[in-house]
């Protein structure tokens, strides 16, 4: 099985993707990191990329779940899929692929970018992100989570309404640190 942990940058796709798969013992990858080098270039100049520029990237992200599935192993992933069109291309083919979108107000998430140094991802770009952002309808297998509040209890959600405890040989008694926030 993949988790792919969606939503806006701030939403802390990473931060819960990493403890998710920490808690289940599954690889975890920051699709971040999958970004082609003119993609982070655009957004570390603050300009928003388009669905063209998203391809390339999308497809990476797709690679990256086919070998985990391939390899027989599970995994969690971070990957925005703002746009249903997305979140459908990343389906396609994969029944074993879970989503969950993180759903943060809009003040919590520009404080998480003021506050977030180091990261490509320009605060200015917020608002062009939520614009393409489709929360997913009840009519999408996608789970819709709450995240504006501590990572732990956000993971602990996930792990419950996707049925995790006992599929990935997390324990029931094995919680998530309470120390790190989204």
């Amino acid at each position: 099985m993949i988790v792919l942990v969606a939503g806006v940058s701030g939403s802390g796709k990473s931060t819960i993707g990493s403890l998710l798969a920490g808690q289940l013992g599954w690889v975890f990858e920051d699709g971040d990191a999958l970004h082609p080098a003119a993609n982070i270039a655009k957004m570390h100049a603050g300009v928003p990329l388009t669905d063209e520029d998203r391809r390339p990237w999308l497809l990476a992200v797709g690679q990256w779940m086919d070998q985990q599935l391939a390899a027989a192993g599970s995994g969690v992933i971070a990957c925005s899929a703002l746009k249903r069109s997305y979140r459908d291309q990343l389906r396609h083919g994969r029944p074993a692929l879970r989503m969950v979108f993180l759903r943060v107000g809009r003040e919590t998430l520009a404080a998480r970018l003021a506050a977030r140094h180091g990261h490509f991802f320009r605060p200015e770009l917020l608002d062009s992100q939520l614009a393409d952002a489709g929360i997913p309808l009840p009519s999408e297998p996608c789970l819709v989570v709450e995240a504006g509040r501590p990572a732990s209890a956000v993971v602990r959600e996930i792990v419950s309404r996707l049925g995790l405890a006992a599929y990935g040989g997390a324990s029931q008694g094995s919680e998530p640190r309470d120390e790190a926030e989204a």
